[in-house]
């Protein structure tokens, strides 16, 4: 266990300065950099924006896999996606649900970039950057929750256009209005009652896109700059 730690203590220092440290504190992103050399591929560096939107502790991040921020309703597919795009050391750009320190769940944009060597083209980091994505329906209509879990409507408003299809708004019934909101959060939830339906999560928007492009921009910005200053591998 302790030659774990001291590889991922060497993992990052031996390659970059203080003054890596530094600039990538200042910066105003969560993300983490990993190692997929280590075994567990852990994670070796870690934002002051993830901590703050994780709950997290700086130590108890460093040394451990981003897996261990999923959950039980984390989409298995998303999780195959980053793991194939490690495997074939490419970037990638997925929507996943973590869980927060204290249990409660988000959805993020997760954009994933890897990190070559100088020396010999080798991926020696990946950069792991996490946008939360705003919790907007792309219908328009309101927001449906449960346990504290927000979730596009899609098929709440497919089912509200059903119930109310045939009836003038202002003569609706609260009854009505109300049978509609059961009927369409039966739709949202599967079968057992078990949880949300994640297959189909709410899209990042192209602004959270674009807002990951520009922390990977800037965060391999600071590694590539400090690198060529200090001779050391990027």
């Amino acid at each position: 266990m302790e030659s774990q730690l001291v590889l991922v203590e060497e993992s990052f220092y031996r390659r970059y300065s203080q003054d890596v440290r530094e600039a990538l504190d200042e910066l105003p992103y969560s993300f983490t950099i990993t190692d997929p050399s280590i075994s567990g591929h852990p994670i070796v560096f870690v934002s002051r924006g993830f901590l703050k939107m994780s709950g997290y502790s700086k130590d108890e991040v460093i040394g451990r896999n981003g897996r261990a921020f999923q959950g039980p309703r984390t989409n298995r597919r998303s999780v195959m996606e980053v793991g194939e795009a490690i495997r074939e050391e490419r970037p990638t750009q997925v929507n996943l649900l973590n869980y927060r320190k204290d249990g409660t769940p988000f959805w993020m944009l997760f954009h994933m970039n890897p990190v070559f060597s100088k020396e010999d083209g080798t991926v020696i980091h990946f950069v792991g950057v996490q946008v939360p994505i705003s919790r907007k329906p792309r219908w328009s209509g309101s927001v449906v929750k449960k346990n504290g879990l927000d979730f596009c409507d899609d098929a709440s408003r497919m089912r509200g256009d059903i119930v109310f299809g045939s009836c003038r708004r202002e003569v609706c019934s609260d009854s009505l209005v109300e049978s509609g909101r059961v009927l369409a959060l039966e739709s949202v939830w599967d079968s057992d009652g078990g949880g949300l339906d994640i297959e189909d999560p709410c899209e990042a928007s192209d602004q959270e896109k674009r807002r990951a492009a520009t922390a990977i921009d800037a965060i391999l910005s600071v590694l590539t700059h400090h690198s060529e200053l200090t001779g050391r591998l990027n």
